[in-house]
C-alpha cells in the first residue's frame, strides 16, 4: 500500500528566491534539490532568499508552530509546511530530502539514532500532549490488566505506559495491546474496539468529551513530559547550519508568541485541522510548548533513551549528542519547566 500523499501549504513573501540546495554543497545537493520547492531566479538574484521546507503532523495541536513560522520569520528564509500522518514518516522524509526541517518525536529520533540514522533535535517543541484515558470501569493503572489497551508505537506514551504499568506492579503482558496509529484512538475508543489508551492528543480530549476518564497522570515516570522537538538532518545541519539557526530562531518566536496569544491563533488552526474549538483548547491546555534545550531537558532526552534500551525498545541507547545538537536553541528552560 502507498503512503498517503504529504499536503503541503505555502507560506512565502513576494521575492526573487533560490533554493537551499543551490547553496549546499555538492554531495548533498541532489538531495536538498529534492526537498525545496524553487520559484524562480537564480544563486547570484540581488536579494534572493531561500524556501526551507518544514515537516509536521496533521491534526495534532502541539504541532501546529510551523504553520506560524512566516507570520514570525526572524529573516529572510520562506516557509512550505508539509503534513505528514506518522512520526516515523516525517523522520523519513527528513532522511530522503523531502523536507528540511521537521517538528517530530523525540522518541522516533532517538529509535533512528540507535540505528545509525543521522536525524537530530535542534531545538524543543512542546511537552506533553498525552493522556491515559479509560471507560469508566478502568479506575487505576492496575485495572488495565485483561483490558484491551490501544498504545503508540516506538512513542513516549509507549516508554511511560511500561513505566506506569512496572510502577503498578502489572506485567505489560497481562494486557491486550492494540496498536494504533495517531489519528485512531478516539474512534477506536469510542466504538468499543479498545477499553483504555495512552497516546497523544487530541484523541485524549475528544475520549474525553465522549465519556472517558482519565486513569493517571502519564507525567509523573522518569521520562516526564517529553514528547516532541524540531528536527534536522545531519546531513542539512552541515550543508545548511546558517538556516538551521535562522529555523530555529523562528520556532523561538512562533512558539513564543503562541504561547501568550491562543485566543488569535487557535480559530486558524481550528479551520486548519478542522473540527471543534473548545476539544482543541482542552488539547492545548495539556500541552507545554517550548524552543529551548535546557539542561535539564537535554537530560530527560538521554533518561528517555536509557528507558527505551531497558525496556527493550533498542538495542542500545545512543549518546545523547548522537540525538541532540545544542548549537541553535537557547539554553534557558521557559517558566513552568525544567
Amino acid at each position: 500500500m502507498s503512503a498517503p500523499a504529504p499536503s503541503r501549504h505555502d507560506h512565502r513573501r513576494p521575492a526573487p528566491r533560490r533554493t537551499l540546495a543551490a547553496a549546499a554543497a555538492a554531495a548533498v545537493l541532489p538531495l536538498l534539490l529534492a526537498s525545496c520547492t524553487s520559484t524562480g531566479g537564480g544563486d547570484d538574484e540581488a536579494g534572493a532568499t531561500t524556501t526551507v521546507t518544514v515537516g509536521t503532523l496533521r491534526g495534532q495541536p502541539h504541532f501546529y508552530a510551523p504553520f506560524l513560522y512566516a507570520d514570525h520569520a526572524t529573516g529572510d528564509l520562506d516557509y512550505e509546511v508539509v503534513t505528514l500522518d506518522t512520526a516515523p514518516a516525517l523522520n523519513d522524509a527528513l532522511l530522503s530530502g523531502t523536507v528540511d526541517m521537521a517538528v517530530g518525536s523525540i522518541t522516533t529520533t532517538v529509535a533512528g539514532a540507535a540505528q545509525g540514522r543521522d536525524v537530530q533535535v535542534v531545538a524543543g517543541a512542546a511537552d506533553g500532549g498525552s493522556g491515559l484515558v479509560g471507560d469508566p470501569s478502568i479506575e487505576t493503572v492496575a485495572d488495565l490488566a485483561g483490558k484491551r489497551v490501544g498504545y503508540l508505537e516506538s512513542s513516549s506514551q509507549y516508554v511511560a505506559l511500561q513505566l506506569m504499568l512496572e510502577d503498578a506492579g502489572v506485567d505489560i503482558e497481562e494486557l491486550e495491546l492494540v496498536s494504533l496509529a495517531a489519528p485512531e484512538f478516539f474512534t477506536a475508543f469510542d466504538t468499543g474496539q479498545i477499553d483504555a489508551f495512552l497516546a497523544p492528543e487530541i484523541g485524549v480530549s475528544l475520549a474525553l468529551g465522549a465519556g472517558g476518564q482519565e486513569i493517571a497522570s502519564p507525567y509523573d515516570t522518569e521520562i516526564g513530559r517529553v514528547n516532541i522537538g524540531l528536527l534536522a538532518s545531519g546531513d542539512f545541519i552541515d550543508a545548511e547550519p546558517e538556516a538551521v539557526q535562522e529555523v530555529v530562531d523562528t520556532h523561538a518566536a512562533a512558539t513564543a508568541y503562541m504561547a501568550e496569544n491562543q485566543d488569535e491563533w487557535l480559530p486558524a488552526m481550528v479551520e486548519e485541522y478542522g473540527g471543534d474549538e473548545q476539544v482543541f483548547a482542552t488539547a492545548l491546555d495539556n500541552s507545554w510548548l517550548r524552543s529551548d534545550l535546557a539542561p535539564a531537558y537535554v537530560d530527560e532526552i538521554g533518561e528517555l533513551a536509557a528507558q527505551m534500551e531497558r525496556l527493550g525498545m533498542i538495542d542500545e541507547a545512543p549518546a545523547v549528542d548522537e540525538v541532540v545538537d545544542t548549537s541553535f536553541a537557547s539554553t534557558d528552560a521557559p517558566a513552568g519547566t525544567r
